[in-house]
């Protein structure tokens, strides 16, 4: 070959090799530059000391500690709901509640007024005839003190009389006077027989009395007012045909028959408010009194609600709403400042407080993944996410306390960056 001819193909092996190198460093840029794009765009978060706090979470309600129960009256015979005020609603002291039919205790309540009416109607027919008796043995006694009198003045001229007559006039008096004796015995005897006849009609009328004020006394108690403020809540009829559609006992209603005692309505005492919520077994060593517990409240969801725990029961009670049956205990929440709007029977999330760590590595839940059997991170580098094995000391909710591998400043990945360079 000649000489031309070989530096030719030098050259030409020259500009191959330059323009290999430029296409491979052109390839690496572009790598490196989509890898850093990559970075970028995975969302992330700076490592900072903070404090690591620990939650318990369970569900429960709003309850009270006491109410006062609005019952049906006793002794007051068929009971029929006239009146029933709406399960809900407001009332103040005094309000009507409940109101029953009045009907048969109307009648029975006239019935007894016309009994006192004939028997006051006797009362005074045996007064009358007493005091006409009285007065007609009024009237007999004195004309037989008169008569007596008179034949005194007889015996008394038996000196000038012949013995014949002063005999008959001795007769006169001694008959007068017997007569009279005769008349106060038979007034004291009549006055004993009317006094025992008046007796009785007023034992009659003592009843009668007593029947009537029992009547109204009945009726009075058919309305049934509230004692105190608070709002209401009507009670289930245990009467009433079970609804199998809904599974439960239908409350009571307008046209519902109570019987004697039945528990109508309950009138909660606001200032009493508290929650409740069970404690399943795991979580029932991590709780304790006085820890501070957030509530979410879903009908009143525009703010959180804070209390503390006030009580946890001693002793676990059987749940038997699922399968297994497990075991649970009650923990009571006293609020801080109750909300106004808050109502017994109200469905609540609680989240208690059990452990705060001060000045501790927390990270995102999220920022932790499982890779190849070690719990990893991945801490952005160069401009580039590489993974970090990591020791997570505790876990809680949404967050995760880190106790080796990361230090402040560092910049962590929220996502998987592996996956998104994949995508």
């Amino acid at each position: 070959m000649s000489p031309n001819g070989r530096r030719r193909k030098w050259v030409a092996r020259s500009l191959g090799l330059i323009l290999l190198l430029a296409l491979a460093a052109g390839g690496i840029y572009t790598i490196t530059r989509r890898s850093k794009d990559a970075a970028v765009s995975i969302p992330s978060e700076e490592v900072r000391l903070g404090e690591f706090v620990d939650y318990v979470e369970m569900r429960g309600e709003i309850r009270v500690r006491s109410s006062t129960v609005v019952s049906a009256p006793y002794n007051a015979g068929d009971l029929q709901i006239l009146k029933l005020a709406r399960s809900g609603s407001e009332v103040k002291k005094g309000d009507v509640v409940v109101e029953f039919d009045p009907s048969t205790l109307q009648r029975n309540a006239d019935q007894f007024r016309s009994t006192l009416k004939q028997v006051e109607a006797e009362i005074a027919k045996a007064n009358a005839q007493q005091r006409l008796a009285e007065e007609q043995i009024k009237t007999e006694e004195m004309s037989a003190q008169f008569a007596v009198e008179r034949a005194r003045l007889d015996a008394s001229t038996g000196d000038v009389v012949p013995a014949i007559e002063n005999e008959k006039n001795a007769l006169a008096l001694d008959k007068a006077e017997h007569k009279l004796k005769e008349l106060d015995s038979k007034k004291a005897s009549r006055r004993v027989g009317t006094e025992a006849d008046l007796a009785g009609i007023i034992r009659k009328q003592e009843k009668a009395k007593a029947d009537l004020e029992q009547a109204e006394r009945n009726m009075a108690a058919l309305t049934l007012r509230s004692p105190m403020d608070g709002v209401i809540t009507l009670l289930p009829n245990s009467r009433a045909r079970t609804n199998y559609l809904s599974g439960g006992t239908p409350i009571f209603k307008e046209g519902d028959r109570a019987y004697a005692g039945a528990s109508i309505a309950e009138i909660p005492d606001l200032a009493t408010i508290q929650a409740n919520a069970p404690v399943t077994e795991v979580d029932r060593g991590r709780v304790q009194p006085g820890q501070p517990v957030i509530l979410n409240i879903e009908a009143v969801p525009d703010k959180e609600h804070k209390g503390k725990v006030s009580e946890i029961s001693p002793l676990a009670k059987l749940d038997y709403s699922g399968y297994p049956v497990t075991k649970n205990f009650d923990l009571t929440v006293q609020l801080e400042n109750p909300d106004p709007r808050l109502r017994p029977g109200m469905t609540a999330g609680f989240r208690v407080e059990v452990e705060r760590v001060p000045g501790s590595i927390v990270i995102p839940a999220g920022a932790v993944f499982e890779k190849g059997g070690q719990t990893v991170v991945y801490v952005l580098s160069d401009g580039a996410y590489r993974g970090r094995p990591v020791t997570v000391a505790r876990r809680g909710i949404g967050r995760v306390m880190v106790s080796r591998g990361l230090k402040p400043g560092e910049r962590i990945a929220l996502k998987d960056p592996t996956l998104e360079q994949q995508k």
